[in-house]
């Protein structure tokens, strides 16, 4: 029995290194693909993320230095604590998740941690539901670039954000016993300790600027990573072969195949997934919305991996971010449902 036990360990400990090691054999295999994606993944990173999302970065990072966190918590406090379970101050990271976008809000709240402004407790609950796609992402790119539709980009943000605040709702009961173990006068007491001033505005917008640098260089990795996996896995026909796992189950839901590959593509980044939904041609284009909804609302697993980055030198637990981005797509998928069926003008369908 001992014997199988130290069998099994000895495996698991091997399927990582089995996993990079096939990977690298892949990105020779494939070169050809491999490179024309990373190259795509580049451009889609220095185009779109990197003007959107490094002003905001370096915005947050500016604004931690100042006490607009601290006042905008004590106006919000009345909202913040019977809705989410979460002093005012979290209201920052909720604000900044909904307009800015991923992975604003998980950047927040792992500063917000670190500078003690809110509890373990409290900075899970926001992670559960202050990072989110953004609006420019949502409108602009899915809504109007992929879709061609500005109205279809309105809904989905709508219910994206219904949904956020839904999660937000339903997570105020996260581990809610262990809120009292958190002592306010920490923070009060380090709030003022690094404030910016004329005197030291230069070296706190260094600061500010290196570790926004820091931070959109990891999502520009992480970027061309899943774009040469994504190559990897149409290459080599695993994408398709692990389609066709799902066809029966779609069968019975009544619901075009071709969008199982979008899908799957799109839990493991959601750009090049909802635009290969966008691209199905289907007389039911609700189908389509729906299903782009619930990756918005979800993020993929290269967002996932790109927080859990972020908060990997904090004690914070990655399982609220999950549950609550699972939850998350789920909600606001069914939100959509219910709006594309109850308002006349939202119907698409030919």
């Amino acid at each position: 029995m001992k014997k199988e036990h130290f069998y099994i360990f000895k495996l698991q400990q091997l399927i990582l290194p089995l996993i990079l090691i096939s990977f690298t054999i892949c990105l020779v295999i494939f070169s050809n693909t491999n490179l024309s994606a990373a190259k795509n993944g580049l451009i889609l990173w220095s185009n779109s993320i990197v003007p959107s999302l490094f002003p905001f970065f370096v915005a947050t990072e500016l604004l931690s230095h100042t006490n607009f966190t601290y006042y905008l918590g004590k106006v919000l406090n009345k909202f913040m604590r019977p809705l989410f379970n979460i002093r005012g101050e979290g209201s920052f990271a909720f604000i900044m998740g909904i307009i800015s976008g991923y992975p604003i809000g998980a950047k927040i709240a792992a500063n917000f941690r670190k500078n003690n402004i809110c509890s373990k407790e409290e900075c899970e609950r926001l992670l559960s539901f202050t990072n989110n796609s953004g609006p420019l992402f949502i409108v602009g790119t899915v809504g109007i670039s992929m879709f061609g539709n500005t109205t279809i980009g309105l809904l989905l943000l709508i219910t994206h954000i219904l949904a956020c605040i839904t999660v937000g709702i339903i997570f105020r009961f996260w581990k809610n016993d262990n809120f009292r173990s958190y002592k306010k006068s920490d923070y009060i007491s380090s709030k003022n300790s690094n404030l910016v001033t004329f005197s030291n505005l230069g070296s706190v917008l260094s600061e500010s600027i290196t570790n926004s640098i820091q931070t959109i260089l990891l999502i520009g990795g992480f970027v061309v990573i899943f774009s040469s996996v994504i190559s990897i896995l149409k290459s080599s026909g695993l994408l398709h072969n692990f389609s066709l796992l799902f066809i029966p189950l779609f069968n019975i839901l009544h619901i075009d195949t071709s969008f199982i590959s979008p899908i799957i593509t799109g839990f493991l980044e959601i750009t090049n997934g909802i635009n290969n939904i966008s691209l199905i041609k289907t007389k039911q284009i609700s189908i389509n919305i729906i299903f782009t909804a619930f990756l918005l609302g979800f993020g993929g697993i290269s967002v996932l991996l790109q927080v859990w980055s972020i908060i990997s030198k904090s004690d914070l637990s990655i399982k609220p971010y999950i549950f609550g981005k699972l939850l998350h797509g789920v909600l606001a998928a069914f939100y959509t449902f219910i709006a594309l069926n109850i308002f006349p003008f939202l119907n698409f369908d030919l």
